[in-house]
């Protein structure tokens, strides 16, 4: 784990507020020359403290109108079942987070899609025709109260 300081920790919540603040917002925010914070950031890029950075999209702008909470129990706990069941979760655009889980369930899958004909026919052929699912159980989201990857980022002794 890469040591990081109060200044570091400062850094990476102005950048998960929002990104798209200037280098020299960032350096003055924290009290670092605009050189030295471009030289944290390629650190903690370089070392995958920051794995991405991407833009949020309103799923309503694009028409993603629909998001599901589902929990999937597979009908068999051998691993090369799991790493299938992994690699084509990882293929499926409409599935935003997947989480291998204990209890009851395996997996906790958040999916969105356009209507119910779209989530039904991503239903279909994820879950139909793969015979290691042995059942799955869907809530639909009324409301998105909270939608986010931020952490709480506190300093360590």
């Amino acid at each position: 784990m890469l040591n990081l300081d109060n200044q570091d920790l400062h850094i990476l919540r102005i950048m998960q507020a929002d990104l798209r603040h200037s280098l020299e917002y960032i350096a003055q925010a924290v009290g670092l020359s605009s050189a030295s914070v471009q030289r944290r950031l390629k650190r903690l890029r370089d070392n995958q403290v920051i794995s991405a950075e991407v833009a949020v999209i309103s799923p309503k702008a694009v028409g993603q109108l629909m998001s599901f909470i589902i929990s999937v129990q597979l009908e068999r706990d051998h691993i090369n079942h799991l790493t299938e069941f992994k690699a084509r979760i990882k293929n499926e655009p409409q599935i935003q987070q997947c989480y291998y889980v204990t209890g009851e369930a395996d997996f906790i899958l958040i999916v969105t899609a356009t209507d119910m004909e779209d989530f039904q026919d991503f239903i279909h052929q994820l879950f139909y025709n793969d015979s290691n699912v042995r059942h799955y159980h869907t809530s639909v989201v009324m409301e998105r109260t909270k939608a986010s990857l931020n952490l709480p980022l506190q300093a360590h002794p």
